[in-house]
């Protein structure tokens, strides 16, 4: 699935004041908890797993946190871009500050594989990421990917 298809303006988050690691994880398991109408511990319990295999700071600023959850009845994507960036632990030892979270149930699984491969496609460009880093408020962001994507 297209990763514009999957964005949606609700799980669009601009300059967010969040200080580590553990507070992303968890405001993404806030937000797509209502979403998927699933629990957020148990969200937050798969993407901190996810982590413990190894960092999704996959450089340039950039982190993709996802995990498979089987209660999820379709793949949510929670976008932030931080006020200030943090250290995530990412291959290129540089803090993050653009946050894509992937939430995906089993059965979407190669999906899941397209959509994160299209994610770090889009962390290349260095345009494409200043135009992300600018927006300032959740709707200039979700206008700005919907242009990009």
């Amino acid at each position: 699935m297209p990763l514009k298809s999957l964005i949606k303006a609700d799980l669009v988050f601009a300059k967010q004041d969040v200080v580590s690691k553990k507070r992303i994880l968890e405001s993404v398991a806030d937000v797509a908890a209502n979403r998927l109408h699933c629990d957020k511990e148990a969200i937050y319990e798969a993407l901190l797993g996810r982590e413990k295999l190894g960092s999704t700071g996959v450089g340039n600023g950039i982190a993709i946190p996802h995990c498979r959850l089987e209660s999820a009845n379709h793949t949510a994507v929670v976008i932030l871009s931080l006020q200030s960036a943090i250290d995530f632990d990412a291959i290129d030892r540089k803090p993050i500050d653009l946050v894509f979270a992937l939430i995906v149930p089993p059965q979407e699984c190669d999906a899941h594989l397209s959509t994160l491969a299209e994610i770090a496609e889009l962390a290349q460009s260095e345009k494409v990421l200043n135009t992300l880093r600018e927006a300032e408020t959740n709707d200039a962001l979700f206008i700005a990917l919907d242009s990009l994507l």
